[in-house]
Parts: structure tokens; C-alpha cells; sequence
């Protein structure tokens, strides 16, 4: 039978999903990107903030179709909109066949025979307990990269975020499970694992006592066949002297963080619930380029929250041009029902919200773009991406890009590379975000 999958959200919802995969295609399963031969569609949601729920709704009811008019004999809701609106899926979409939670996934199997044999089913599990899964996933990035999600959940409860409430409490992956699932993924011939989570740099705490994702990566560093280790979601306070040494000391480990910051108004984090000052971001921020020079730093930041008042946005504006982020994304403030935020006085309108995003990101386009111009005459490892049709040039990326999210390096040379290669190459120009070199001889 052949199965459709549709991985929505987040990284950590794709590494599910290739979980899911995994499960599937060792109980004979094929896989298909067509909507008309599927016999069975997964839709892996998302319901972070409104958009993303409204994606996933569309995606359900477009995939709906095809169990009206089509073949398709099953069709099945997974991921965070399906862990929060479990009731409202099934009443509202009578097509959809099961309901699947967030920490259900492994149950994907038994949910599908269900499904196929006329049976309409919820499947729920505690929030706070990890799933068993094999470390046997089918990989879905193109093989030579690929996620490692070293924990589930979160603790933080930041007034805006749903997250605790879908994801359940923060919850750290065994080390040796993780040492195997790495080990599995470098057999498969991934070059780069990138350590994702709702938060790093928390791992370990729970079960091990203390912070202990620095001694995760040490490891990780062991097993040969990976070249780059990148992690994402730091949370400014929970860097350790220990992390960042093993940054510094193992050279597997790229030079790159992502610094979820969100704001830089002491007031307005406070009222985020975030656990951080501006002058403690500053601290952190600069301990971080002091220690490692050639860092890499990558953020995001919410504008428009409830409160925000347009001299704390000039303040935040002020600190992004101050601190000069390699990488930045803004977020308008999205209200998330059963959130404190959402209930708080002072909500501001949309069209002000989206001038201040706009704002930030110009100012920022600039930093960024200057950044760029100063790769020029440097030579950096390439992990290239692909060939570009008819040229004889490829697209790549460096250290300082994680894949979708960051820029891209454009390679030209006639000598011929493959997909997951590294290759030394010298920037010779930089056009906007992007980066422009040739290979070194």
C-alpha cells in the first residue's frame, strides 16, 4: 500500500515524522509524494502560532478531498494540532479516520490497521513520558544531514508558548540511545548532525543531575563519518563555561549558535517569562565572541507583544544594531489561546506589529549584508547541497548556515562534486545573504 506523508512545523516534528517513516517502511509500506495514489495520507501538524495552525487545517482539508473523491482509505491527523484540538479534528472533519498525540507516534502502526479496518480512533499517551522508538528512521533531508532531537518538551513556560501543554515537560533522551541513533545515521552516510530540542543546552539536567549537553557532544564527536556537529535552540541562560569549551575544543563542532533571545526590554521579557536581563544578554553574547572569535550567532526576536510601547521597540532596535547578529528572524506577537499572554491588557494592533517586524528586518538586511561582504577573501569548508542545472557551479552551504533557515554559497568549478561532499572554497563575491567562491586548488 502506499502512504503519503505531510511533515509540518518544526524540525523536531520532522524528525517524528521520519520516526514514523521508519515504522512504516519496515512493515513493507511504499511511500509516495502523490495525492492520488496514496491509499493512506499522515498529516504531521503544527499549532504553534496562528499561521501554523491555519496551514494545518488546510493541509487536513485539502487531504480530506481525496477520501471524498479519490482512493484514499485512510487519512490521519498527527503532531501538536492534533494533541491540542484532538475533539474538534474529529467533529469537524469527519473524513480524518484517527488522532494521533505528540508523544503517539510510535503507535502509528497499530493506528493505520485500525484505520484501515473502518475504525475511527484517538490515540493519546502522557505528555511527559518519551516514546519508545528505534533508532532506524527513514531520513528525509537528502541523506548527508540530518536532525538529532536530544529532548521532548519544555519546562520554561514562557507566557506566549503552548509548547508545555502539547509537548508536555522537558524531558532529555538517554545519551546512549542518542550515541546509537547518531551512530545509525553516520552508517546511513549523514555527514552533519544537528542537535535540535525546544532547548538544548537544558539536556541532561533531569536525568543526569546536571547540565550535561557538553558531554553529549563529546561523544558525538567520537563516531566517525560525522564531520559537523551544529546545535540549535540554546537558551542564553542555561550556556555553560563547559559548553562553550567543548565549542572551542572539538573541531567537529561548528562555530554557530542559535540564541533564542525574543526581546532585549528588561519589562518585556519579564513579562514574556523569559529568564534573562538585557544586561545579561549582553554578558553571554559577548562571552560567547570573546571565546570564539569566529562564532556565528543566529536569533530570534517577537515584536508587538502585549505592553510593547514604541520606545521598547526603538530599544530593541537600538540592541540589534548594537550587537550586529550574524543571523536574525522576526516574529509578529501571535496570541495562542490558554496562554497568559493572550489575555493580557495592552495587545497590540496588527498593521503596528508588522511595521515594527518590518523595521527590524531592514535594519538587520543591512548587518547581514555587511557581514556577507566581509566573507570576501576568506576561505571556508563548504558542505555542498547540489548542482546547479546547466552550470558548472553548486550551491552549499558553510558553518555559519544551517540548512532552510540561513544563507547559501554558490560554488563554480567544472570539476565535479556530489551532494554531501566538503570542498575548500574561496568567497569571491557575496550577493545579498548569499555567498559566491570558487574551490581552492
Amino acid at each position: 500500500m502506499k502512504i503519503l506523508f505531510i511533515s509540518l512545523g518544526c524540525d523536531k516534528n520532522l524528525v517524528d515524522t521520519e520516526v514514523m517513516l521508519g515504522l512504516l517502511a519496515s512493515r513493507g509500506y511504499e511511500m509516495t509524494d502523490s495525492e492520488t495514489e496514496a491509499d493512506i495520507i499522515v498529516v504531521n501538524t503544527c499549532c504553534f502560532i496562528h499561521d501554523a495552525k491555519e496551514e494545518s487545517i488546510q493541509s487536513i482539508l485539502e487531504m480530506a478531498k481525496y477520501k471524498k473523491e479519490g482512493n484514499l482509505k485512510a487519512l490521519v491527523v498527527t503532531g501538536c494540532l492534533a494533541q491540542r484540538y484532538r475533539q474538534e479534528v474529529l467533529d469537524e472533519i469527519p473524513e480524518v479516520d484517527a488522532v494521533l498525540g505528540t508523544t503517539s507516534y510510535d503507535k502509528i502502526l497499530d493506528v493505520i490497521d485500525e484505520a484501515l479496518e473502518g475504525r475511527q480512533s484517538v490515540t493519546m499517551t502522557d505528555i511527559d513520558v518519551l516514546p519508545k522508538v528505534p533508532a532506524k528512521r527513514l531520513v528525509t533531508t537528502g541523506g548527508h544531514f540530518a536532525y538529532l532531537k536530544i529532548a521532548e518538551g519544555c519546562d520554561k513556560h514562557c507566557t506566549y508558548c503552548i509548547i508545555p501543554k502539547v509537548r508536555g515537560n522537558f524531558r532529555s533522551v538517554p545519551m546512549e540511545q542518542l550515541i546509537e541513533e547518531a551512530q545509525y545515521l553516520a552508517d546511513q552516510g549523514v555527514k552533519e548532525l544537528i542537535l535540535v530540542a525546544q532547548e538544548t543546552t537544558l539536556y541532561g539536567k533531569d536525568i543526569y543531575g546536571e547540565k550535561s549537553l557538553h558531554l553529549l557532544l563529546i561523544e558525538l564527536c567520537k563516531i566517525n563519518g560525522i564531520r559537523w556537529i551544529r546545535v540549535l535552540y540554546c537558551y542564553p541562560e542555561e550556556i555553560t563555561d563547559e559548553l562553550i569549551q567543548v565549542m572551542k575544543e572539538e573541531e567537529k563542532i561548528c562555530h554557530y549558535v542559535d540564541l533564542p533571545i525574543q526581546h532585549a526590554n528588561d519589562e518585556i521579557l519579564k513579562r514574556m517569562g523569559r529568564r534573562t536581563t538585557k544586561k545579561e544578554l549582553i554578558s553571554i553574547i559577548g562571552k560567547l565572541r570573546k571565546e570564539i572569535p569566529d562564532i556565528c550567532i543566529r536569533t530570534t526576536l517577537i515584536t508587538g507583544f502585549p505592553g510593547e510601547m514604541q520606545e521598547q521597540h526603538e530599544e530593541l532596535m537600538e540592541f540589534v544594531d548594537e550587537m550586529e547578529f550574524d543571523r536574525l528572524g522576526v516574529f509578529t506577537y501571535s496570541p495562542e489561546e490558554d496562554t497568559p499572554a493572550a489575555g493580557m491588557p495592552g495587545q497590540v494592533p496588527e498593521e503596528i506589529k508588522e511595521e515594527r517586524q518590518a523595521e527590524l528586518m531592514e535594519l538587520q538586511q543591512e548587518i547581514a549584508f555587511e557581514h556577507a561582504e566581509n566573507m570576501v577573501g576568506q576561505e571556508v569548508l563548504v558542505t555542498i547541497e547540489g548542482k546547479i542545472a546547466d552550470e558548472d557551479a553548486y550551491v552549499g552551504r558553510t558553518y555559519r548556515d544551517a540548512p532552510n533557515v540561513d544563507g547559501l554559497i554558490f560554488v563554480n568549478t567544472d570539476e565535479e562534486l556530489k551532494t554531501g561532499d566538503f570542498a575548500r572554497v574561496k568567497v569571491s563575491g557575496a550577493v545579498d545573504y548569499d555567498l559566491i567562491g570558487g574551490l581552492v586548488e
